[in-house]
């Protein structure tokens, strides 16, 4: 089965529908959201919407730490343009809304596939992962042999062999092999808000039959989904972010 993994939505409508039409093209037969489905843009009740609707139909979603700060809490640890952007999302989502983010889980897996937001070994604590120590860490705590994780912003491939852990940078459309000799940390990439200096959303596409793995870069209407952020009255640094993918 082919699996569509996407992270860090951030309330990006336009993305989420650009990757969601994307991945049909491409065969996904299900699909996995690792968390961050609001926060930032401009559209958390209608990204809910879809999103619970592909919850219907069988998707796996997971919790991310701006769906956990969208249902209260002082936000203490974010800067001051994401605790505004929180406090703006909190107004914006309603009873069932908030019911469904709730319900989310730290984690999931499906087989020998893992699912968490961030890192494995402590999910809720929402720790990055950006080196190969953490993403070491990471796969000890995985009970599966191939770990999904967003949180990032970066799609990166992480891999075990011989007692070390090697990073790998993907080159999008391109399909990866995973042997079945190693383990895997797959970091998938913003739908929502990407920054690595491209402005296109990102989502990873996993067939489990193959074994292999494939990252995408989808370029979407970034502009109009700016400019909703601003006419939302959202930080314009939200609004140009997109717009530069950073």
């Amino acid at each position: 089965m082919k699996i569509a993994v996407l992270s860090d939505i951030h309330s990006n409508l336009e993305a989420l529908q650009a990757c969601l039409a994307h991945a049909e093209r491409e065969g996904a037969e299900t699909h996995v959201f690792l968390g961050d489905l609001v926060g930032y843009g401009a559209d958390p009740a209608a990204c809910l919407d879809l999103l619970a609707d592909y919850a219907e139909r069988g998707a796996m979603l997971v919790m991310g730490n701006h769906d956990e700060a969208a249902l209260g809490g002082l936000c203490e640890k974010m800067n001051f343009v994401a605790r505004e952007a929180t406090y703006w999302t909190r107004a914006q989502l309603s009873p069932a809304a908030r019911n469904f983010l709730a319900s989310l889980p730290l984690t999931a897996s499906r087989d020998d596939l893992f699912f968490a937001h961030a890192g494995a070994d402590e999910p809720g604590k929402w720790n990055y992962i950006t080196s190969s120590l953490q993403a070491g860490r990471c796969m000890d705590a995985s009970p599966a042999a191939v770990t999904f994780a967003g949180h990032v912003h970066h799609q990166s491939l992480f891999f075990s062999a011989a007692g070390s852990v090697r990073a790998f940078q993907p080159v999008p459309g391109v399909p990866i092999p995973l042997a079945g000799r190693r383990r895997w940390l797959v970091i998938a990439g913003s739908v929502g808000q990407p920054r690595d200096g491209n402005n296109a959303a990102a989502y990873v596409l996993y067939d489990e039959e193959e074994r292999m793995l494939t990252f995408f870069r989808v370029p979407y209407d970034h502009m109009t989904a700016a400019r909703k952020i601003v006419e939302a009255g959202l930080p314009v640094r939200l609004a140009a972010r997109l717009q530069r993918g950073e």
